[in-house]
C-alpha cells in the first residue's frame, strides 16, 4: 500500500436482511487514512452500526452483503479466509463497543480477558504478557494495576471498565480502531477523559480510528472528518468544521438543530415557600455481610440542603456515584433518610406523618430506564391509568378519559393504548414513562436521566414534551442529569454534586458563565458550548479550557 493509500476504503456496501430483503446499508461508501479519526453518525437505526461491524466480518447471520467493496490495507475483507479474518481482527482491527459490561466476560478475571488477545496473536511467555498488562493498565488510569488482574468487571464503575476495554485492544497495537458509542452512558468527566486516552494512544501507536456516534459535539471535538448517515444511506461526509458551520443536507441540518442550546431565563418570586425543601439529608448504605463481619456503611449523602420553588426546574448535575440519583430516591421516598429532613409545602414530611401520604401522591418520578420500570404485562394504557386508582373522585369513565387525554398529550395516540411496552421505541416508551407521571397532575415531578438513552433528535422531542407538559400543568421538577446540554436547556436553576454533596448551587447561567468551584469547573470544561450559525449550523467552543481538577 501506497503512503498517500487509504489504510480502510469502503465501496458501495449494501447490507439487507436476509429474511425481507429489506435493505438496512444501501450504496454506503467512505475511506479512513492512516492515523486519521473519522466520525460516523446519525440516529439510531441509521446503519453506522452495521457498517462498521462489516469492517471486521461481524454482520450478523441475519444479514447479508448483496453489493460493495471493503478495502483494509490493501486486501479485500469480503471474500477473506476465515483463517486469514481471524489473524486480522484483533490484531490489525480492533473494536471498542458500546456497553463494556456485555462485552467483557464476567465469569473470567481482567488478567485473564486481556491475555488472551497477546497469547494469540503476539506469541509471548506468560512474563511477558503480564508485564505488558501492567503497563497498560497503568497507561490506562487503573491505580492498583496488580490488583485488577485478579478482579472480575463487576467489581470497576462503568468508566474504568471503559478504560480497561480500550486497554485489552491497544495492547495489540492495531493500525484500525472501531470505536462503537465508546462514550455514551458515561459523564461528562469521564466521557472526555476516556476520549482523551484514546487520542493519546492512538497518537503513539499511529492507530487510525472509526468512531460511530450520535453526539455530535463528541465528534466534531475528536475527528477531522464526519460521515453523516441517514437509513442507510450516506447523506453528507466532509471536514468537521464545513459541516458544523455549513450543513448542506436537510437531515444534516435536523441533527444540528435538535443539539440542546440554552433556554430564556425564567424569574420566579423571592421569599416564597418551595414547593419541597430538603433540610441536611443524610443516606447511609449498609456494610456488605462477608462472612461473620460487616464492611463499614457508606455515607451517601453528606447533609444536603436545597429548594425547589413552584413550577421551577432545578437541575442536579454531577459526575457518576456524586449521590445525584439516591437525593432523588430519597426525595420520592424510595431510600430511607438517615438524618435531616424534607418539607412539602412546608410542612415536614415522614413515613409516620399524616401528610405522608399526600405528599407521596403528588411527588411522582420518571425513571431513567423506561423499559425497566414499566410492567411487560400491562397495556399502556393500564400502565399510564395505573396512578390513577388512588384517585377517588374519578370513576372508570373519568379514568379512561384522562388516560386517553395524556395520552394524546404525550403524541400517543391511534390505538398506543392497546400496545405493550415492547412494541414501543425507546423514544416512545419514554413518552409513557413521562405520561405515567403526569397523569395524577402532581405538584412534583423528578425525572432521573429521563433522556441518557435516547439519541439525538429523539431526546429534543422528549425534552421539547416534557418543557411544554412543565408549562402546561406547572408542576416543579428535579431534573437529575449528567449531560449538561440538556441541563442548560431546561434548567433554571443547577445544583452541583460531588461525592454525595453540594459543592455549588443558583441560578442556571450564573453556573454556567461564572462557575465558583473547581469541580463545577472541571465539569463545564468537558462539553461544548453551542451557539447557531447563519447557515443552519451550529459552532462549538470550549467553556473553561484550562480548568483544573479540585
Amino acid at each position: 500500500m501506497s503512503p498517500t493509500a487509504p489504510l480502510l476504503e469502503v465501496r458501495d456496501l449494501t447490507l439487507a436482511i436476509r429474511a425481507t430483503d429489506r435493505t438496512v446499508v444501501a450504496g454506503v461508501g467512505f475511506a479512513v487514512s492512516p492515523g486519521e479519526i473519522v466520525g460516523i453518525v446519525g440516529e439510531s437505526g441509521s446503519g453506522k452500526t452495521l457498517a462498521a461491524r462489516a469492517v471486521m466480518g461481524f454482520v450478523p447471520p441475519a444479514v447479508e452483503r448483496l453489493a460493495g467493496s471493503i478495502l483494509f490495507d490493501g486486501e479485500e475483507i469480503t471474500t477473506m479466509a476465515p483463517k486469514r479474518l481471524r489473524a486480522v481482527r484483533g490484531a490489525r482491527v480492533g473494536m471498542v463497543f458500546q456497553e463494556p459490561m456485555t462485552s467483557l466476560n464476567p465469569s473470567m478475571t481482567i488478567g485473564r480477558q486481556l491475555e488472551e488477545g497477546l497469547a494469540l496473536h503476539r506469541g509471548l511467555d506468560a512474563a511477558g504478557r503480564r508485564g505488558l498488562i501492567l503497563e497498560m493498565l497503568r497507561r490506562v488510569g487503573l491505580a492498583d494495576p496488580v490488583g485488577a488482574l485478579d478482579a472480575f468487571p463487576h467489581q470497576f464503575s462503568g468508566g474504568m471498565r471503559q478504560r480497561i476495554m480500550l486497554a485489552s485492544v491497544m495492547l495489540l497495537r492495531p493500525a484500525l480502531l472501531l470505536a462503537d458509542e465508546p462514550t455514551t452512558a458515561l459523564d461528562a468527566v469521564v466521557q472526555r477523559d476516556v476520549m482523551e486516552l484514546m487520542v493519546d494512544l492512538i497518537k503513539e501507536n499511529g492507530t487510525a480510528v472509526l468512531l460511530i456516534s450520535h453526539d455530535l459535539g463528541m465528534v466534531a471535538r475528536y475527528c477531522g472528518r464526519i460521515v453523516v448517515m441517514c437509513r442507510g444511506e450516506v447523506v453528507e461526509q466532509g471536514r468537521s468544521d464545513e459541516i458544523l458551520a455549513r450543513p448542506q443536507h436537510p437531515y444534516t441540518r435536523k441533527l444540528l438543530a435538535a443539539m440542546p442550546l440554552r433556554g430564556p431565563v425564567r424569574a420566579f418570586a423571592e421569599g416564597s415557600t418551595p414547593i419541597v425543601a430538603v433540610r441536611d439529608l443524610v443516606v447511609d448504605y449498609p456494610g456488605r455481610q462477608r462472612f461473620f463481619a460487616r464492611s463499614e456503611p457508606k455515607r451517601a449523602l453528606h447533609g444536603i440542603s436545597l429548594d425547589v420553588k413552584a413550577g421551577e426546574v432545578v437541575a442536579v448535575v454531577g459526575g457518576s456515584g456524586s449521590g445525584k440519583t439516591t437525593l432523588g430516591q430519597a426525595i420520592a421516598g424510595l431510600v430511607e433518610p438517615g438524618g435531616g429532613e424534607i418539607l412539602f409545602e412546608g410542612k415536614p414530611i415522614a413515613r409516620r406523618e399524616s401528610g405522608y401520604r399526600a405528599y407521596r401522591l403528588n411527588c411522582q418520578m420518571v425513571f431513567q430506564d423506561p423499559y425497566s420500570s414499566l410492567d411487560p404485562r400491562m397495556t399502556i394504557g393500564q400502565l399510564v391509568g395505573e396512578p390513577l386508582r388512588l384517585v377517588k373522585d374519578l370513576d372508570a369513565a373519568a379514568r379512561r378519559e384522562r388516560v386517553a387525554e395524556v395520552l394524546a398529550e404525550v403524541g400517543l395516540t391511534d390505538g398506543f393504548a392497546e400496545r405493550y411496552p415492547h412494541e414501543l421505541s425507546g423514544g416512545q416508551r419514554q413518552r409513557v414513562a413521562i405520561a405515567r407521571a403526569v397523569v395524577r397532575r402532581p405538584s412534583f415531578v423528578i425525572a432521573d436521566e429521563p433522556v441518557s438513552a435516547l439519541d439525538v433528535t429523539v431526546r429534543a422531542q422528549v425534552l421539547a414534551l416534557f418543557l411544554e407538559l412543565q408549562k402546561k400543568h406547572g408542576f416543579s421538577c428535579l431534573f437529575i442529569s449528567h449531560d449538561l446540554g440538556v441541563v442548560e436547556q431546561i434548567a433554571d436553576r443547577v445544583v452541583v454534586m460531588n461525592e454525595g454533596r453540594i459543592v455549588e448551587q443558583g441560578p442556571r447561567d450564573v453556573i454556567f458563565d461564572a462557575p465558583r468551584h473547581a469541580y463545577t469547573r472541571k465539569l463545564l470544561s468537558a462539553v461544548p458550548g453551542l451557539e447557531s450559525t447563519r447557515d443552519g449550523g451550529v459552532r462549538l467552543f470550549w467553556r473553561l479550557a484550562q480548568a483544573t481538577s479540585p
